[in-house]
């Protein structure tokens, strides 16, 4: 129960997280679907290091540069949900300690929400899934069909759900676009550095904050 007067209003924000990069690390499973696609509709697979800058954007903004008909970005991103629906939702691991900071933060009065790039239905999937995944009150990700995909979109989306306005939130993710989104939405902010956009990264999107391991987050929004 909480005690009257025991939170400041900081603490008591809504945190929208991030998925992919900052609750788990789902290269293995990004990067083999975008490859099976990319197998698929007979192109080079290019080596990992490349593919893990796939993590984060829409799947459109990183198929549409390598086909000149729009119709063949749908059919690869078909080909990804091949994959992810059977075994490439499964193939991710939980950083370490993310889960105990996520009930902590919950346990404190957050209310938490996932924001993520990742269509809403996998997304979904995952959470369920996850040991913490019900400290989450909602989860907003794309739409199937690429209408609602950019991170702006995107949080402009959970803020309505949520009946939240921007002050009363902030945006943790590892990449630019996280920060992005919730710059769009004048939110504040934290870039975490155990994904995969990195320091540089994240200081030259904007990020207020950044922090290196998930119990920082604790110290950061006390």
């Amino acid at each position: 129960m909480t005690t009257v007067g025991r939170h400041s209003e900081e603490q008591r924000a809504a945190l929208f997280f991030d998925l992919d990069g900052t609750l788990i690390d789902s290269a293995v499973g990004i990067t083999q679907c975008v490859a099976h696609a990319l197998t698929r509709m007979g192109k080079p697979v290019p080596p990992l290091e490349e593919l893990r800058h796939w993590i984060g954007p829409s799947l459109r903004t990183s198929f549409a540069p390598l086909f000149d008909d729009p119709a063949d970005v749908e059919q690869a991103v078909t080909y990804y949900r091949e994959r992810f629906d059977v075994v490439g939702w499964r193939e991710h691991e939980v950083y370490p300690r993310i889960g105990e900071v996520v009930r902590d933060l919950h346990d404190r009065g957050h209310r938490l929400a996932i924001v993520t790039a990742k269509n809403e239905p996998h997304a979904r999937r995952i959470i369920a899934h996850l040991p913490f995944g019900g400290c989450f009150e909602d989860v907003i990700g794309a739409t199937i069909d690429g209408s609602r995909s950019e991170k702006p979109q995107l949080v402009a989306e959970a803020l309505q759900r949520l009946s939240l306005t921007p002050e009363q939130c902030w945006m943790i993710g590892d990449r630019r676009m996280d920060i992005a989104g919730a710059r769009h939405h004048g939110m504040r902010n934290i870039g975490v550095l155990w994904g995969f956009g990195g320091a540089q990264e994240l200081q030259s999107a904007g990020a207020q904050h950044v922090v290196s391991a998930p119990d920082e987050l604790l110290s950061v929004l006390a």
